[in-house]
């Protein structure tokens, strides 16, 4: 009966462990297959819900295998009553600690983070030093806490730090790649090769710095595409945020066109387009002629702008400048093309020196008779009536 009673409860216990696999499963089935139309608060009701039949599953293997909850119950309330009346000092600093930490670290994060959001022209440097030190006291903080609880607990954390020091030594020779890339970020950020919101361009890839770490750099271009570099491996960059940017524009004249008047009439109004915009750092100059093309001449205007403004200000320079010639008839060419046509040269006709008339007959095309077999067939006729005509008449005439 003992026996018996073993093999049913082990029936039960596959039975029960089957059935929640099986539940699994299918619950693993159905959000894989429509996982984008269930929404959020179904998927915490499936999620109670396998909770719940887990728990009573549990509930039941106990049941089946008769296992006193009581007793259970009671041993691991005195333990707990046990650990709380022995350890409740070492509990409630634990949590002091934690919370002095987490406090600590979001005062400082909110002050950082002020400091760095002040406009002015160091904006983007104690942007950059503002994100290296909120990084390295994060963990420093949670470094320090965790030593803290370790020696609230009676740990010994001299034998700790000395293994520490001794697993850094390890990780640092195994990892030189990674060492290098620290070093390299040390550099950069203190040597102020690159700050925050710098436009740069290195490795082949230009655009903003979002991002600068010890280990990485995040740069993201004009597309929303961002590129994670290694510190140690960024080489030969270009900072395009040093110094004011320049506009760049160059627009034709036709040739008919007076230059000098072009130019006098352009330095004129071009002061009124640098009212307009607050880019502008100095008034657009015009360098004068830099291209005789095919068919215009090409003058080139320049102006100096705030940073990385230069690309918006060329847009609008060009607008401004086209709606001035237009205003005052200067012809703005287009491309032209000269096309001349040969004529074709004319071939003399020789005529050969010795020419037969049966020649003469063959190629010229109106001595050419046309013959048809109608007329062969009167043509012989003809030749045959005129032969017996020409013999009668040479018969002699008997007396």
């Amino acid at each position: 009966m003992s026996d018996f009673s073993t093999s049913i409860n082990i029936l039960f216990t596959i039975g029960t462990i089957l059935f929640l696999f099986l539940i699994y499963l299918l619950f693993k089935t159905i959000t894989k297959r429509r996982g984008d139309r269930l929404k959020k608060w179904l998927y915490v009701v499936a999620y109670f819900f396998y909770f719940v039949l887990f728990v009573g599953a549990t509930l039941f293997l106990f049941w089946v295998w008769k296992f006193d909850y009581n007793t259970y119950l009671v041993s691991l309330s005195d333990s707990i009553a046990t650990i709380l009346k022995d350890s409740l000092v070492k509990i409630i600093s634990t949590i002091l600690v934690f919370f002095l930490t987490f406090l600590v670290l979001k005062i400082t994060k909110i002050t950082i983070e002020n400091i760095g959001k002040k406009p002015g022209f160091t904006y983007r440097r104690r942007r950059t030093l503002a994100n290296l030190t909120l990084s390295v006291s994060r963990y420093l903080g949670w470094i320090i806490a965790l030593l803290i609880v370790l020696a609230i607990w009676g740990i010994n954390i001299g034998p700790a730090l000395a293994g520490l020091g001794i697993l850094g030594l390890v990780i640092g020779l195994g990892a030189q790649k990674f060492i290098n890339d620290l070093i390299s970020g040390l550099f950069i950020i203190f040597e102020q090769h690159y700050d925050v919101g710098d436009i740069i361009e290195t490795n082949g890839f230009k655009g903003e710095v979002i991002d600068i770490g010890l280990k990485t750099t995040r740069i993201k271009n004009w597309k929303g595409e961002v590129k994670i570099l290694s510190n140690g491996s960024i080489s030969d960059t270009i900072n395009y945020s040093r110094n004011p940017s320049l506009a760049i524009v160059d627009f034709s004249i036709a040739y008919a066109e007076d230059v000098e008047k072009t130019i006098a009439l352009l330095k004129k109004e071009l002061p009124k387009f640098s009212k307009s915009y607050p880019e502008i750092i100095e008034d657009p100059e015009i360098l004068g002629v830099v291209e005789l093309a095919g068919s215009s001449v090409n003058i080139r205007v320049i102006a100096r702008t705030q940073m990385n403004q230069h690309f918006n200000i060329e847009r609008q320079l060009r607008a401004f400048i086209k709606a001035t010639l237009d205003k005052h008839n200067i012809e703005i060419p287009f491309p032209q093309i000269v096309v001349h046509e040969a004529k074709p040269k004319q071939k003399k006709q020789t005529t050969p020196l010795t020419n037969t008339s049966k020649s003469q007959t063959v190629n010229n095309p109106a001595l050419q008779k046309t013959t048809t077999p109608e007329k062969l067939a009167a043509e012989k006729t003809a030749q045959v009536v005129k032969k017996k005509t020409n013999s009668t008449a040479k018969k002699p005439i008997k007396k």
